[in-house]
């Protein structure tokens, strides 16, 4: 389990530099946890219990729309921090479900433990502050994006920006992300191999 940690370590140390008394919180707070592919970790209907780290595999959010058809809203691999941000930080009942597409290599916290590391760690409130700012600038991004690339456009800005995700992810769900019908995504890309 020392990879979960030190994966979590290099991820964060690329933007704050940690030291020990605060990477040593995170072992006291952060729990390992190996996920099987497609368990539903957190449910629509209830407030998200924990903010997870992706150490390795595939997750998404997602949502049902009023035909109750899933609606695909985030989409992502590890190492990465991956949760319903909004209802996570303010406890809150989610309409959105965590559901992890392949086995998955996760370390967890507890809000109670989130704020316990926020308020007493060095660093952890800095890097609370800058991740949720980078969460804001990417939901604002990938608003724009909808408002004015083509679906050709933003299938190519995924492939360019997580060029795993096409690799590692079943089309249905590359394209509810996108925006568009699985089989329109069919045929682009088959548009662009040709």
């Amino acid at each position: 389990m020392n990879h979960y940690f030190e994966t979590f370590f290099s991820y964060v140390e690329q933007i704050l530099t940690m030291p020990e008394s605060d990477k040593e919180q995170c072992r006291q707070y952060f729990t390992p946890l190996w996920v099987p592919k497609d368990t539903i970790l957190d449910e629509a209907g209830k407030v998200p219990k924990y903010h997870n780290f992706i150490v390795s595999g595939y997750m998404r959010n997602f949502r049902l729309d009023e035909k109750g058809e899933e609606v695909t809203v985030d989409l992502n691999h590890g190492p990465r921090f991956f949760t319903s941000y909004f209802h996570f930080a303010n406890q809150t009942v989610s309409n959105e479900n965590l559901h992890c597409i392949t086995d998955c290599e996760l370390l967890r916290i507890t809000k109670e433990g989130f704020d316990i590391t926020v308020a007493t760690g060095l660093t952890a409130k800095d890097y609370a502050l800058l991740l949720f700012q980078k969460l804001m600038e990417e939901d604002k991004q990938r608003t724009t994006d909808f408002a004015t690339l083509t679906a050709e456009q933003r299938y190519l800005k995924l492939v360019a920006e997580k060029p795993n995700i096409p690799k590692n992810v079943p089309l249905k769900y590359i394209s509810s992300y996108l925006g568009i019908k699985p089989e329109s995504l069919s045929r682009i890309r088959r548009e662009l191999l040709s």
